[in-house]
């Protein structure tokens, strides 16, 4: 089940490989050291490298970190990337999924890393709202129409498992510029939680125009 990538909804520059790469390993190494039970010097050499590297790179960022969009942008702002989708594999503050998408419906996966923990052992409420707005999303983008939130309903059903692999399904309706989107979570069979969205559905032509990449 795969939607038609020439019809999907994009808005913004693909991230680079390198930050991919990057926010998986951030993702692990923080819910690798939420787990010590104390602090070896490890840890304080780890600072320090990230600490040099965050400045080091500090004079390499935009003047302007407002995103280079619309039609004056301005060559000191950022460049800004696509969120329809995938935003948890260049963003590690995100949940990560794999999600497919096809005849207004959509299936996939996803397992939650100790780092979006709330109680114990659990998924943080705020995590799994998180989750069902990007998977929402990208199910509209991906079916090619997409639009403006305009209510996220989240009902938890059951406590949410950390670190196990869960299934997510989804699907959505159209009713002249609305757009409504339901998905549940499972373990198994058992539901654990569902989310309803709608959205009012927007004009391509209207977005303003993104900027791609400047050379390097």
């Amino acid at each position: 089940m795969v939607a038609n990538a020439h019809n999907r909804w994009v808005f913004g520059e693909a991230p680079l490989a390198q930050v991919v790469d990057l926010a998986q390993e951030l993702r692990e190494l923080t819910s690798a050291v939420l787990a010590l039970e104390h602090a070896p010097d490890e840890i304080r050499v780890l600072t320090d490298q990230i600490r040099t590297a965050r400045e080091r790179l500090a004079p390499m960022l935009p003047v302007d970190p407002t995103p280079r969009i619309g039609d004056a942008p301005r060559p000191e702002q950022r460049v800004y990337l696509d969120h329809s989708r995938d935003v948890g594999d260049y963003n590690p503050c995100f949940p990560q999924y794999r999600l497919e998408c096809a005849d207004d419906r959509a299936e996939g996966t996803v397992t939650f890393p100790l780092c979006s923990e709330g109680p114990p052992g659990i998924v943080h409420g705020g995590v799994l709202s998180l989750f069902f707005d990007c998977a929402l999303q990208q199910l509209n983008c991906d079916l090619g129409l997409a639009g403006k939130t305009t209510n996220l309903a989240v009902r938890y059903r059951r406590p949410t498992p950390l670190l196990t692999p869960l299934r997510v399904v989804a699907e959505r309706t159209l009713d002249g510029d609305r757009i409504r989107s339901h998905a549940e979570l499972f373990l198994d069979d058992e539901l654990l939680c569902a989310a309803e969205m709608a959205a009012v559905a927007g004009n391509r032509e209207a977005l303003p125009a993104v900027s791609p990449r400047r050379p390097s």
